[in-house]
Order: C-alpha cells, then sequence, then structure tokens
C-alpha cells in the first residue's frame, strides 16, 4: 500500500473541512488560529487555490498534529511491514 505525496493535501484539506462542519472552528475563526486571512482560508478549503507546503505545515502545527497523523495505522503498519522486509537481514 503506497501513499502518493498528493494524498496528504487532501487529507488535511479534508481534516479542516470536518472541523468547520463539525462546528471546532468557523473559517473566519480557522484562518485566524492559523495566521491566515479569512479569504485566503475560504478559497484554500473550497479548492479555488492550492494548498502551498507551507500552509500544509502551518495547518499541521495549528491543528496539534504531525505529518504521521495523515496516515491511517493500517498505512503506517503496511509501511513498516514492507520495510523490514526489504531490510537484509
Amino acid at each position: 500500500m503506497m501513499v502518493e505525496y498528493q494524498t496528504l493535501p487532501r487529507r488535511i484539506l479534508d481534516i479542516a473541512r470536518e472541523k468547520v462542519r463539525n462546528g471546532e472552528f468557523t473559517e473566519r475563526g480557522m484562518a485566524k488560529h492559523l495566521g491566515v486571512s479569512q479569504p485566503h482560508m475560504h478559497n484554500v478549503l473550497s479548492g479555488v487555490r492550492p494548498l502551498t507546503p507551507e500552509l500544509l505545515d502551518t495547518m499541521l502545527r495549528g491543528f496539534g498534529m504531525s505529518l504521521l497523523d495523515l496516515f491511517s495505522p493500517e498505512e503506517l503498519r503496511q509501511h513498516l511491514l514492507a520495510r523490514d522486509r526489504r531490510r537484509p537481514g
């Protein structure tokens, strides 16, 4: 099971959209929390503007997450098992 780079921005955006949907943040509140403008946050969440690597990192920090949190436990487990199988030994 291989996760490609392009999957990661989609995942953090899905998390951000869910935080807005469930009432944890408004778009304005999220923008303020992350230190970006509300119009920019809206445009990124709605897909009008791309998510930059810098904003992805800002979102991870602001949500108290690590890049590893964007992977499911099963994806991490599968990766570690595959890595161990590739090691000579």
